[in-house]
């Protein structure tokens, strides 16, 4: 006998489908992969063989701008920005980004402000900052030095510092895309850096110098004490925090992983031990041509995440493929020990989710979905997913008293079907297919 939820299902799709959706389920199918390659590397894995990215390199022509570098003498204003590189681990590019112009330049590496910017703006903040590169040893973190000391002073500041960068030639004008990072602009090896007073955040500095702090303690005080996430990332990728003898400087792309995962975590030991919410919930918000959607429901905590790339965006190129390439994770109560598919989005989703249910001292089972269509023409990190999640569970929550009609509700706010996103989510095939002690109860 089919379940209420089965036969419910059988209203909004096809008879057929449902047996095909149920038999998915009972063999444990947990998710779909992609068939697109390119999801699955997004530029920084080379799966496909390559030396370089060729959606990429073909994004990247499309990240013109009209700033003009003569010389390699650099006079500006850095937001304060540094970076840590990961090519040729451990021995890795460090560098402060600076724009060739002074003033109020904060917003140029901040992305907590980008939300409401279009495409081209961020971009423009972006290739607005030259990058002067040197290379270091990870562990040089341990010991210092005359650019390291001063890139962490710089890590610490609280505003935009005047600085002085002399590069060894004109910087080229290429911009650095990932699906982590945010973008990176013109770079030149790095000859000599100067900086006037730097105005440096207590709160940062404190646990810069509490050399008995392990790392991931620094990072959930300094979150506590309101210090902005990209601030505490761009600390912990300079090697600031931890116990003396273990620092390491940290590639930008991996601290930022690393900021979202330990928060997050933190953040779920927290909202676990609260009453799970009393109804279903559904919220919904739209960014950069991205549709975000989150569907909250009364149980114990579990999250998944699934992102859904339309042809012609930048990890599914082939218009002529007709379908979205999907792919997603998902943890149950317990959590996850392997390093998500989908990459740092996963983590940065999560973060978002679980400071709302903190702020509510609730728990719940978290699933959210991403649409993502072809007016986002080019990836701009995992601070989008970050920043729109945040902004997608501020919003005010369609609230019901069942899970079908939840999912019918954000289905309106979806243009992929239902089914597919039954077949990708390991969540949906458990809430329709999977029976609960209760029901037995009842």
């Amino acid at each position: 006998m089919l379940s209420t939820k089965v036969k419910w299902l059988r209203d909004i799709i096809a008879p057929e489908q449902v047996g095909e959706l149920a038999a998915s389920r009972e063999i444990e199918v947990a998710r779909v992969p992609s068939s697109s390659l390119c999801l699955l590397c997004k530029g920084g894995r080379m799966l496909c063989g390559k030396l370089r990215c060729p959606i990429v390199a073909k994004a990247q022509s499309l990240a013109k701008s009209s700033l003009q570098i003569t010389s390699p003498h650099i006079q500006g204003s850095t937001p304060p920005g540094v970076f840590v590189g990961r090519i040729g681990y451990p021995k890795v590019c460090i560098g402060p980004m600076v724009p060739p112009y002074l003033g109020d330049t904060e917003i140029l590496d901040t992305p907590e402000f980008w939300i409401g910017k279009g495409i081209q703006e961020i971009i423009d903040y972006r290739f607005a900052l030259i990058r002067g590169k040197v290379r270091a040893n990870v562990y040089d973190a341990r010991g210092g030095g005359r650019l390291l000391d001063v890139l962490q002073e710089l890590a610490m500041g609280k505003r935009p510092v005047d600085a002085e960068a002399v590069l060894t030639r004109v910087p080229n004008k290429v911009i650095t895309l990932s699906g982590e990072t945010q973008p990176f602009g013109p770079s030149a090896p790095l000859r000599s850096f100067m900086t006037s007073d730097v105005s440096v955040d207590r709160r940062v500095e404190g646990a810069f110098y509490d050399r008995d702090l392990k790392a991931a303690d620094a990072i959930v005080e300094l979150y506590n004490d309101d210090v902005l996430v990209t601030r505490i990332q761009r600390a912990f990728s300079m090697g600031m925090f931890g116990f003396q003898k273990r620092r390491k400087l940290v590639p930008t792309r991996w601290s930022i992983t690393a900021v979202d995962s330990i928060l997050s975590l933190e953040l779920i030991d927290r909202i676990k031990q609260h009453n799970t919410i009393d109804e279903y919930r559904v919220y919904s918000f739209e960014n950069l041509d991205n549709r975000f959607v989150a569907i909250l429901m009364p149980e114990r905590w579990s999250f998944e995440w699934i992102e859904a790339w339309f042809p012609g965006t930048t990890w599914n190129p082939d218009e002529r493929i007709s379908a979205p390439a999907m792919m997603g994770d998902w943890e149950p109560y317990r959590g996850r020990t392997t390093y998500p598919d989908v990459g740092g989005c996963y983590y940065s989703s999560r973060l978002a989710v679980a400071e709302r249910l903190n702020q509510e001292r609730r728990q719940a089972s978290a699933l959210v979905l991403r649409e993502v269509h072809p007016g986002y023409i080019l990836p701009v990190g995992v601070w989008n997913v970050r920043e729109s999640i945040r902004q997608t569970m501020q919003q005010e929550p369609h609230k019901f008293d069942n899970f079908q009609a939840a999912l019918g509700f954000a289905q309106t706010k979806l243009t992929i079907p239902l089914r597919k996103w039954i077949i990708t989510s390991e969540l949906l095939k458990r809430a329709l297919f999977q029976k609960k002690i209760t029901e037995f109860v009842a």
